[in-house]
């Protein structure tokens, strides 16, 4: 070849990448990079263009929320409580272990490396996408200006944060659709347990009701978009494989914790 052409070739790469980098930089508003073992740009959607409002002030769905955030003050120490402490925890191998008695055996991240790593992957755009939601909002959290007893360790920093809608609540849906997927053989208990995830937010008093409601939708949008990406879809199966061998030499879920959210399944707020 001879060296005019060589330079011709390399013009047109660099005007190549120069196009694709434009368009990732066009797109930047729905488009978040993200490294999952190889290069790979994840969608996520952007919940303001989804999500309802927050209720306004003297709405029925506002004294819903009102109510359930009073109600629940009573569950303060009881096991309900201790069980919305727990759930607080986001980090992903803590969640990963918190669906041990919905999956039917006890989940162990060591022994689920390619779905840590996934979370692990997706938290930071995901983050990222939420605040901006919250942000959008600013719809202030219910135990914010009362002396009201919370669940969390962090409510100082949640207090100069925002509600709506629940990032926790977004977290949890996703990871039991991530799972459900992977096991749908125990999709009901699975959900079952991302709803109780949720609803840990309203037991704690720093979200109401509705932020929770909308977390799950948002949860549902989020998993909506990636399950089909190319980059998700192979990690999957990657998932998927790690849970059957893992079920092999499984070991039995701690039954109090299970009687525990069983009890929490029954409860409504």
């Amino acid at each position: 070849m001879t060296s005019a052409f060589l330079k011709r070739i390399e013009v047109i790469l660099m005007d190549r990448g120069a196009l694709i980098l434009l368009a990732m930089l066009i797109c930047g508003d729905t488009l978040m990079p993200l490294q999952v073992g190889h290069a790979a740009t994840i969608m996520l959607p952007d919940g303001r263009g989804i999500l309802p409002p927050p209720p306004v002030i003297k709405s029925h769905a506002q004294e819903a929320d009102i109510q359930a955030f009073e109600s629940t003050r009573a569950l303060k120490n009881s096991n309900r409580w201790k069980l919305a402490h727990n759930d607080a925890d986001l980090n992903p191998e803590h969640m990963i272990g918190d669906f041990s008695c919905a999956a039917g055996f006890k989940l162990l991240p060591s022994e689920l490396p390619t779905l840590v790593a996934v979370l692990n992957a997706l938290e930071k755009p995901l983050e990222q996408r939420i605040t901006e939601e919250k942000e959008n909002w600013r719809r202030q959290r219910p135990f914010v200006g009362t002396s009201q007893p919370v669940c969390t360790p962090d409510a100082d920093k949640l207090a100069s944060s925002f509600s709506y809608p629940s990032g926790h609540t977004t977290w949890g849906w996703l990871v039991a659709s991530i799972l459900s997927s992977a096991m749908p053989e125990r999709s009901s208990q699975i959900m079952q347990r991302g709803r109780i995830f949720g609803e840990s937010r309203i037991v704690c008093g720093v979200h109401w009701k509705s932020d929770v409601q909308a977390g799950y939708m948002n949860g549902s949008a989020m998993f909506a978009a990636i399950q089909e990406q190319p980059w998700f879809a192979e990690k999957m199966d990657s998932i998927r494989k790690e849970l059957q061998n893992a079920r092999v030499k499984a070991t039995p879920a701690e039954s109090a914790t299970c009687a525990l959210e069983h009890e929490a399944s029954q409860e409504s707020f």
